[in-house]
């Protein structure tokens, strides 16, 4: 794969034009859907944020929401352990919640009603939060770890890859029993192949990308 030396900026700008020109979703719904997939290291976050407001400078409201705010309950996702990366791989994320509350109300015919997040998982309980209605031309910006291979609808993937060497040195301590989860991903998933928008984000002042979406 040819990557080339991109700046933050230009490549939230180049992800923001090419956005914000699109039309409607693959499924012909009035939504666009975009995954910011990453570890926590590379801050899909981040780059989630810096992209909608720059859609809003285009003139498409974006709403970033955070993989992280649909967890399962604390029962579920530490059944065999605090520290399991197996659980973390597989019983992690809500995908059901995701799919109900979140791409659900953007198919074709649907409210755009989204939940921006269900549950705490500091607090191990529901967040109580309101729904925000996205008007026909909004974009999802759905972010976080393990987005891919979910059959989510997405129109458009962006992989915030870090080679396990980056990936080690930029995970905290008490948090590098999920490596194998993420060693896991990239021999399933292999998003380095399958995302639309690859981002090498091993050194974070000098990120490289290719691009192939946007050609």
């Amino acid at each position: 794969m040819r990557m080339e030396a991109i700046s933050w900026e230009r490549l939230t700008e180049a992800l923001a034009e090419r956005i914000g020109t699109a039309g409607p979703g693959a499924d012909g719904g009035p939504w666009l859907r975009v995954a910011l997939d990453g570890a926590p290291a590379a801050r899909p976050g981040g780059l989630a944020a810096r992209l909608a407001e720059a859609l809003r400078l285009h003139g498409r409201p974006a709403l970033p929401v955070a993989a992280g705010g649909f967890l399962r309950p604390a029962a579920l996702r530490y059944e065999t352990g605090r520290e399991d990366p197996e659980a973390y791989y597989e019983r992690r994320l809500d995908t059901g919640a995701l799919w109900r509350e979140v791409f659900g109300p953007l198919e074709p015919g649907g409210s755009g009603r989204v939940l921006p997040d269900l549950w705490d998982p500091e607090a191990d309980r529901a967040t109580r939060s309101p729904y925000t209605a996205l008007p026909p031309g909004s974009v999802l910006l759905l972010h976080g770890p393990l987005l891919l291979g979910h059959w989510f609808p997405f129109d458009l993937t962006v992989h915030l890859r870090l080679s396990p060497g980056a990936l080690e040195r930029r995970t905290p301590v008490g948090e590098r029993w999920t490596l194998p989860a993420f060693a896991r991903y990239e021999a399933e998933i292999r998003p380095e192949e399958t995302a639309h928008v690859v981002v090498r984000a091993d050194d974070p002042r000098r990120p490289a990308w290719n691009g192939t979406a946007l050609g």
